[in-house]
């Protein structure tokens, strides 16, 4: 992987986005999202009612020009594409459901997934329903492709800006995705997948009529939306699928829990839950975890042992090979 090519793209992406900022005196993922469009549109740049300003225009088609997204491999352009969404979720501020999520925590995704689907799959459906700016998704599509397996993904989000940048995010690597801009708690108008992959949103679900026709609702007030993700996930997996959420490591802690273990008892089998290293969070209250569960039918059965891991400081070489080995000698005996 070529560093320069990376650092020469985000500069790239970088300036435009600042020269359409000062003209359009928008937000720096608005910028981005307008500047991504533009150079997946043959490279012209979008202009209404004089803006940006033909000078403007003129710089941004020299930039443009210069961007050869056919010479860099998809995991370069994702790379380049992370580290402007990253600029752009300082400069912005945005709310901790909106956060991108890390690579290291793709990989563990990944892996987990090598592991868990049979070596027969040659491709997989995959599908985020809380698909957000797509680093996630497009980090474990670009790992299933490293082991030469094709992929067929989905995302689904709420927000039209995140989904906006997540196509912008997914086109320009030349990734295989569909995107909708939905509520995903509503019926979705998808086929079952195999694998589904999300950084759940964690907080309240404000539709409590929706709500109330999930198993995991709460009796009384807002539903956990985190909780009802989880639950309509399990509705659009194939039977034996597996779902891998990132979730708060205090899951199974709070009043609603028992709704959740009983809807996940009828639906699922608990197969693991894995705490992520206390290092990468700031408080105890926002640490997570990965929680692994699958879908009854087509063989699935419970694990003897439920796998129950701290995964080591991303940085211990030693103990990261440690824990693979680990994860490995458990699928060999409970998968």
């Amino acid at each position: 992987m070529s560093q320069k090519e990376i650092e020469q793209l985000f500069n790239q992406l970088d300036t435009s986005v600042q020269l359409l900022q000062k003209e359009l005196d928008v937000s720096y993922l608005e910028a981005l999202s307008e500047t991504g469009e533009n150079i997946l549109a043959n490279k012209q740049p979008h202009q209404i009612d004089g803006l940006p300003s033909d000078e403007t225009v003129g710089k941004l088609t020299q930039l443009y020009q210069d961007i050869k997204l056919d010479s860099m491999e998809s995991e370069e352009i994702r790379k380049a594409i992370q580290l402007a969404l990253l600029k752009g979720s300082k400069m912005d501020v945005l709310q901790p459901n909106h956060q991108m999520t890390p690579d290291a925590i793709g990989f563990i995704f990944n892996y987990l997934i090598e592991k868990l689907i049979s070596e027969k799959d040659k491709t997989i459906r995959l599908l985020d329903p809380a698909v957000g700016m797509g680093n996630l998704l497009s980090t474990v599509y670009n790992g299933l492709l490293s082991k030469s397996i094709s992929v067929e993904a989905e995302g689904i989000d709420n927000d039209d800006l995140l989904i906006t940048l997540a196509s912008v995010n997914t086109v320009m690597q030349r990734q295989s995705v569909t995107l909708t801009h939905q509520d995903a708690i509503q019926d979705l108008l998808i086929d079952p997948v195999d694998v589904i992959v999300s950084d759940l949103p964690v907080g309240y679900y404000p539709l409590d009529e929706k709500a109330s026709k999930f198993k995991t609702a709460a009796k009384n007030g807002h539903s956990y939306a985190h909780h009802l993700f989880i639950e309509q996930s399990l509705y659009y997996l194939k039977n034996g699928g597996f779902g891998i959420f990132l979730v708060p490591a205090q899951l199974f802690e709070t009043d609603e829990t028992p709704a959740l273990l009983k809807m996940i008892q009828e639906e699922a089998f608990l197969q693991g839950m894995l705490n992520l290293p206390n290092e990468l969070f700031k408080t105890k209250n926002s640490r997570k975890s990965i929680l692994l569960i699958q879908k009854k039918g087509d063989n699935a059965k419970q694990a003897k042992q439920v796998l129950l891991a701290q995964i080591p400081d991303f940085k211990n070489q030693k103990a990261m090979l440690q824990f693979m080995k680990e994860v490995d000698s458990w699928k060999k005996e409970n998968i």
